[in-house]
């Protein structure tokens, strides 16, 4: 005999599942696609529901802030531009889908490299060894030079290197999301971290120009920040600390100035979940209301897609 009690599962009540609430239904479900389908049709496929769901929610966010004029504001790390996806970000801004953007210092310098020498991000394990990691003469006189002159005329530090491609037009100048966002009016702010970038390993760099230029771009942000209440999106890709941190405090400024900034939409997409873009970018923000949404997965992938909804969404 058992030493120890057994519940008797003969006791327990069941429910017909007619009547149970479930989550998925055949209505959700994905359709394969077909060889010659269009975009749409494949958009159309996609199964509705959890990350798929709030892709599309993401892009029809961004025609609805578009369509009652509210701006669409874009935060990307140097990651987004390493792997080729420039081109994506200019088409939109030519599309009328962006009205500010906002680089980290990384950003800025791979952004001006494809500009000016058609390529970008060396091999940074080779490099380091041999003390030679970010020792470019060219780039480094490029960005320093700019940003000490930009720094006299109180230019921003995006807006000097933007008037910097466009007036040089360089061979690559066309790949640019500095340059082609001046020439569109657009705002692009560069948020600097005294240190991480190469352009401060070298004798040029001006650290109060670069300062003095970065906070100046910083409350730029702020100014643009404030645009998105009742409607806009922000959207934030592949930086982890330091654009998250800015987002943050130009929001709180912005706030502190002009009253409640809330009702926008924001979103987070990267390689995985990181702390402070869940919780600067997507959670507090929306405390009041709003919505944030976190997306995981490569950025060669994710943003031509996105890209691609928002326009299938303008239909």
């Amino acid at each position: 005999m058992a030493r120890y009690k057994e519940i008797q599962l003969d006791k327990i009540k069941t429910s017909s599942i007619a009547g149970r609430n479930s989550k998925v239904g055949l209505d959700m479900l994905a359709t394969p696609f077909q060889r010659g389908q269009s975009f749409d049709d494949f958009w159309k496929s996609l199964p509705a529901v959890l990350a798929s769901n709030d892709l599309k929610a993401v892009a029809a966010a961004v025609v609805a802030a578009r369509k009652k004029n509210k701006p669409v504001l874009v935060m990307m790390g140097a990651h987004v531009i390493k792997v080729g996806l420039s081109p994506i970000f200019i088409d939109l801004m030519e599309q009328g889908m962006i009205q500010g953007i906002a680089l980290n210092g990384a950003g800025a310098i791979h952004d001006m490299e494809l500009a000016y020498y058609g390529k970008t991000s060396e091999d940074v394990g080779e490099a380091i060894r041999s003390g030679d990691f970010g020792m470019s003469q060219e780039t480094s006189a490029l960005l320093n030079d700019t940003v000490i002159h930009g720094s006299q005329d109180g230019s921003g530090f995006g807006e000097a290197l933007g008037k910097r491609v466009l007036n040089d037009n360089p061979p690559f100048g066309h790949t640019s999301i500095l340059g082609q966002a001046y020439r569109m009016e657009i705002p692009v702010t560069v948020h600097v971290a005294l240190g991480t970038d190469i352009v401060h390993q070298h004798p040029g760099a001006d650290g109060a120009a670069i300062g003095s230029m970065s906070l100046r771009d910083f409350r730029i942000w702020a100014e643009a920040v404030a645009g998105l209440d009742n409607g806009g999106v922000l959207l934030l890709f592949g930086s982890c600390v330091v654009l998250p941190e800015v987002f943050l405090k130009a929001l709180t400024v912005a706030r502190n100035i002009y009253g409640r900034i809330t009702g926008f939409t924001t979103a987070s997409f990267d390689m995985i979940r990181h702390y402070r873009p869940r919780v600067n970018v997507v959670e507090r923000p929306n405390q009041e209301s709003g919505r944030g949404y976190m997306l995981v997965g490569h950025h060669e992938i994710m943003i031509p897609l996105l890209a691609a909804g928002i326009k299938t969404a303008l239909k």
